[in-house]
C-alpha cells in the first residue's frame, strides 16, 4: 500500500512538472516517465485481504474470563438470568452472543475492556424453546431471556442444582429426629470456623454428662 502511495505522488509530481514545461526534450522525457509510472501503478497487486483468523483474534482482544456471579428469576413464561458488566452497552450487538440449545446456552460476550467473558448453563432443570430465547443489552447488564416450553414454576436453574437440594433435604428427612439432628450437627461442625467447631464440641460434652447423669434420655 505504501509503494502504491508513492508511486502515486510521484505521477502527480510528473503531471504538475508537464504543465510547466516548455521545453520539446523534456516533455518527451516526462511522458515517458508518466507512461512508465502509470504501468507500474496499473500493475501493483491489490491489498491483500485480511486473514479472517487474524480479525477474529483481533476482536477477541485479550484473555477469557468465566462468568461466575449472576442473578435469576423467573415469569411464567420465561426464566431469566441477569449478568453483571460495566459498560456492555457500548458494544456492537454482535459482540453479544447467546446460543441455546433445548437444555443449556452459552454466552460470549467479546472484547470488552480487552477482556472475553464467558458463562456456559449446561443441564438446565426442564427444556426451553430455543426460538423463544433470545438476549437483551441493558446498562451494565446482559439479560439472557429462557423460553420455558412449559408454563411452570422452576424451583432451581439446573438439574445438579436439584440433585444437590434432594440429597441435602434427605440427610435431615429421617424417621429417627435424633438421627436428623446428628446429620444437621456434623454438617454445621464440617462447615463451620473454630468458633463453630468449639460450640458444638462444648454443646456434645454437656449433652454427654447429662446423658451420663440420667437427666436425659440416651437417645438424644
Amino acid at each position: 500500500i505504501c509503494v502504491g502511495r508513492e508511486l502515486q505522488k510521484d505521477l502527480e509530481e510528473v503531471k504538475e512538472l508537464l504543465t510547466k514545461a516548455t521545453r520539446k526534450r523534456l516533455r518527451d522525457v516526462l511522458m515517458t516517465e508518466k507512461h512508465k509510472l502509470e504501468l507500474e501503478i496499473k500493475n501493483q497487486p491489490p491489498p491483500k485481504p485480511k486473514d479472517v483468523a487474524e480479525e477474529d483474534k483481533s476482536l477477541l482482544g485479550g484473555y477469557t474470563v468465566k462468568i461466575n456471579n449472576y442473578g435469576w428469576d423467573q415469569s411464567d413464561k420465561f426464566i431469566k438470568i441477569y449478568i453483571s458488566l460495566n459498560g456492555v452497552q457500548k458494544l456492537p450487538a454482535e459482540n453479544v452472543q447467546v446460543n441455546f440449545t433445548e437444555r443449556s446456552f452459552d454466552l460470549l460476550v467479546k472484547n470488552l475492556n480487552g477482556k472475553n467473558y464467558t458463562m456456559t448453563f449446561n443441564n438446565l432443570l426442564k427444556p426451553i424453546s430455543v426460538e423463544g430465547s433470545s438476549r437483551k443489552i441493558k446498562t451494565d447488564t446482559v439479560l439472557v431471556m429462557c423460553r420455558k416450553k412449559r408454563e411452570e414454576k422452576w424451583e432451581c436453574l439446573t438439574q445438579v442444582e436439584k440433585e444437590s437440594k434432594e440429597k441435602e433435604k434427605a440427610a435431615y428427612d429421617t424417621s429417627d429426629p435424633s438421627e436428623g439432628l446428628m446429620n444437621l450437627l456434623k454438617k454445621m461442625y464440617a462447615e463451620g470456623d473454630d468458633e463453630m467447631k468449639r460450640t458444638i464440641n462444648k454443646a456434645w460434652v454437656e449433652s454427654r454428662e447429662k446423658q451420663s447423669k440420667g437427666d436425659i434420655p440416651m437417645d438424644i
